[in-house]
Order: structure tokens, then C-alpha cells, then sequence
């Protein structure tokens, strides 16, 4: 399920800042290209992990020139280049049942989907009605268009799911939407009514993480919650991260605990006056960049003990 409940007010920062701090590394990240755009050929190696985006500036302008990433303001160099890292960044896996996972990050012409998966998501942690699915899916749509605007310091991650159904014929299912999760990266991207234990506004902030529900129990959470750590590593200095997780939810709170998440706040028991779930504030250091992929590469092992309403 979501890690954290989902707000739904403005960000409350979209005055003129601009951020002048440069990446940590120049070039920042390796040189590797895709040369098929179509990711989930067959002939798409077997392995489990893959990095892929492009220092070259000269391929990065010409690719999101075709395909941009709009965000409403002025950007600087330094954020032009994280904008051009974001549309890149791209990780594959294969599951342990031979699918294979994409994860990358949102486009604006699959906001729909992520708004529809998220809208009933909700709904069903809050124990809504179906009937509120439709009211839930325009407030969604109002902040995914929001958050999108305040890239590249904020955004959100999308995963796409494909199983073969025969291996040597070449069949294969369809592509479809597996999970998506919100990753803040500094305090020009964070939200204004961030839930309580509030975590600090220029620390990176993990959120709102789902999967679809016939997909559950494959440890698409796992990798999903990876991926926004392997993006965190590159896009900000800061090496803590925050997300929350509701107290009743003990297995995305195994899930946080076995990816080095720890306690670092919970909420009063006077926040259940206001009708809401108390929540833990969990934390973890990141280790340097270079020890993130490997951590990635692992499979949280304990994902069948995962209810139909956790990640």
C-alpha cells in the first residue's frame, strides 16, 4: 500500500528558487545508451539490474527536445542537467517468476493510469466506498500535475510489468502497469502538508508507494523502493532518507525494517482524535552510491507474507 497517507494540498514552495548546486560527480553517471526502443523485446538480455541514461549533452538535449519534460519555470544549468538524468534513468529486473520489471520515471501521458491505480488504492486503505474512486481520481490528478511541475526536485517513479507466456514461441503477455511511488529530492520539491511526524523539508522523502493488486506478493515494492533510493543516490547530497508507515501495516513495516529503516519518530496517540491511522517516521543512511546497486539487485525474500493491501 501507500506509505504514507496521501495529501493532497499544494506544496506550498513554487516561488522563484533556483537551485545552483552542481551534481557530485562530473560526468555524474556512466555512458550507457538503450538502442531498442522497445524495452521488453525478447531479445532483451537476462539480468537482473541495468543503469541506463547518457552523459553525452549534445544526445540528452536532442532526446528531450523530442520528448520534453515540461515543468513551468525557469530552470538552471544544474537542474536542466537533473531534468535530462531524470527522463533517462531506467532499471530493469527479472523476478524470481521470470517477468520482467521496467521502472522509470512518470510521463505526462501516463498520468491517467497512475492517477486511476492510486484513486482506488487509496480508497481501499481508507475503506471508501467505490463510489469515491471518482471524486479521489480529481484530487490525484490535480497533485500528480502539481508534483510533475516541481521536477527535477521531486518525482514520481513508475513500474511496468511483462510475463512471458511461452518461451520458446516468443508469446507474451501484455505490458501493463505494475506499481508507481514518490520520491522527494530536496526542500524545493517538498510537500507543504507532509504527514506527521513531519520529516525535514531538505531531506529526500519516499511516499505514496503502491502495486497493482493482481500483481502483489512478487516484490515489485521492493524494487520500487530501491529504485527511488538508487535515483536519491544520484540526484542529492544528503544521505538520510524519510518515509512514513502506518503503525497497523506490519509488513511494509518488515519491508522498511529489511531495507535498513528505522524508527525515528511516531506519532502521538492524540493524533487518533483527528480520525487519523498513527504512523511511524522511519529513517535510513544511504550508503555511498557505488553500494547502492548491489543493495538493489536483492530480492526482499519475505514478500508472500505481504497482505493483499501492502506493497
Amino acid at each position: 500500500m501507500a506509505t504514507s497517507p496521501f495529501s493532497l494540498s499544494s506544496s506550498g514552495d513554487l516561488r522563484h528558487h533556483h537551485n545552483h548546486r552542481h551534481l557530485r560527480h562530473q560526468p555524474p553517471y556512466p555512458k550507457t545508451h538503450i538502442t531498442n526502443p522497445n524495452i521488453f523485446l525478447k531479445s532483451t538480455p537476462r539480468f537482473n539490474l541495468i543503469l541506463t541514461c547518457s552523459s553525452s549533452p549534445s544526445s540528452s538535449s536532442t532526446t528531450l527536445q523530442e520528448n520534453p519534460l515540461p515543468t513551468g519555470k525557469f530552470l538552471s544549468y544544474p537542474d536542466l542537467q537533473k531534468l535530462q538524468f531524470l527522463q533517462s534513468f531506467k532499471l530493469f529486473h527479472k523476478l524470481p517468476s521470470g517477468s520482467m520489471l521496467l521502472i522509470r520515471v512518470m510521463q505526462e501521458q501516463e498520468m491517467d493510469m497512475i492517477v486511476e491505480l492510486l484513486a482506488e488504492s487509496f480508497a481501499e486503505s481508507m475503506l471508501l466506498p467505490k463510489a469515491y474512486v471518482k471524486l479521489l481520481a480529481f484530487l490525484v490528478k490535480q497533485y500528480l500535475i502539481e508534483r510533475r511541475s516541481l521536477m527535477p526536485h521531486a518525482a514520481t517513479l513508475i513500474a511496468f510489468h511483462r510475463r512471458d507466456t511461452d518461451d520458446e514461441g516468443g508469446e507474451m503477455e501484455d505490458i501493463q502497469l505494475a506499481g508507481t511511488v514518490e520520491v522527494t529530492f530536496d526542500k524545493l520539491g517538498a510537500n507543504g502538508s507532509t504527514p506527521t511526524p513531519t520529516p525535514p523539508k531538505d531531506a529526500p522523502y519516499i511516499c505514496n508507494m503502491t502495486v497493482k493488486k493482481s500483481l502483489r506478493r512478487q516484490g515489485i515494492g521492493w524494487h520500487l523502493l530501491k529504485a527511488s533510493e538508487e535515483l536519491i543516490s544520484q540526484m542529492s547530497s544528503v544521505r538520510e532518507v524519510y518515509l512514513h508507515c502506518r503503525m497497523i501495516d506490519s509488513a511494509p513495516f518488515n519491508m522498511y525494517s529489511k531495507a535498513g529503516y528505522s524508527v525515528f519518530k511516531t506519532d502521538s496517540v492524540m493524533i487518533l482524535l483527528t480520525l487519523q491511522r498513527r504512523k511511524h517516521l522511519m529513517r535510513k543512511q544511504l550508503p555511498p552510491s557505488t553500494n547502492i546497486s548491489s543493495e538493489t539487485n536483492s530480492l526482499y525474500d519475505d514478500d508472500k507474507n505481504l497482505a493483499p493491501t501492502d506493497v
